[in-house]
């Protein structure tokens, strides 16, 4: 009798535990959306790269879309998060379409995620919606970057649910640090992370860098209707996309863009 009061004990703490690894193991993937076929960098090489990293966590189960113009809705309904990795070079054949566009607002707007990669900051010169989804932009005679180099990212807020538990800063070898950007008024964007632009680097600069360097931002965030928006202009090429800094920081933003919660572990290297 005590044999059996002693396993129905053992049953009463293991089962729930069991069922509850159970039911996390099962829990819906967050579907994804790249936007891509475009771009003034290596979109071919670089998109499987940011559709591996998110679903090597097990998290995320990605599909590309190389054409999106024409798209609509229903193009987007079935996904919880859409990535952009696409520049229309500025040519208006190149644009998506008015249809296409609202469905990308409405989209983020009814409590989307999005993520803003890299170059695509520089998509869309004019549209007034779509700058307010980035936070900040490349555009002509405003946004720049000195030659490829090493540099340090910088967290500066540690208490958001993306960067909680990181370490204060990271290297990011080999990359763009991109610079001057135009950014939306203060207050409509919040910044994660910064990285010291030396403008020593420069050699024939286009555009003013006074004083030595300035911290430029590298990650941020903000919110569009309901929806939350996770900008990061790391990963230029194909090894950027691989370092650590760029592979935790991107799936954590994509997981809090969709969720608005971060799951993810973060591994020793990174970890405070």
């Amino acid at each position: 009798m005590k044999r059996f009061a002693l396993i129905a004990a053992a049953l009463a703490v293991f089962l729930p535990l069991a069922f509850s690894q159970s039911k996390a193991a099962q829990a819906p993937k967050i579907q994804t959306l790249i936007i891509t076929g475009q771009n003034g960098h290596d979109w071919r090489g670089v998109t499987p790269y940011l559709r591996k990293v998110l679903e090597d966590t097990g998290r995320f189960e990605v599909r590309v879309t190389e054409e999106f113009r024409g798209g609509g809705p229903e193009s987007l309904a079935p996904y919880d998060l859409v990535v952009v990795n696409y520049f229309d070079k500025r040519q208006p054949a190149l644009r998506w379409g008015e249809r296409a566009d609202n469905a990308l607002l409405e989209f983020v707007r009814s409590g989307k995620g999005l993520v803003m990669y890299h170059f695509s900051t520089a998509a869309f010169d004019g549209w007034t919606e779509y700058e307010k989804l980035s936070g900040a932009n490349w555009r002509p005679g405003q946004g720049h970057h000195s030659p490829s180099h090493d540099f340090t990212v910088k967290i500066t807020d540690p208490s958001h649910p993306i960067t909680q538990g990181l370490k204060l800063s990271f290297p990011q070898p080999n990359d763009e640090l991109y610079a001057n950007l135009r950014w939306q008024p203060e207050g409509t964007y919040h910044v994660l992370a910064t990285a010291w632009d030396d403008h020593s680097r420069y050699k024939n600069p286009k555009q003013p860098i006074p004083g030595p360097g300035k911290d430029e931002p590298m990650l941020w965030t903000l919110e569009y209707g309901k929806g939350r928006v996770f900008a990061t202009v790391l990963g230029h090429d194909i090894p950027a996309v691989q370092t650590p800094a760029f592979v935790v920081t991107y799936t954590r933003g994509a997981e809090w863009a969709a969720t608005g919660k971060v799951t993810l572990p973060i591994p020793p290297e990174m970890a405070k």
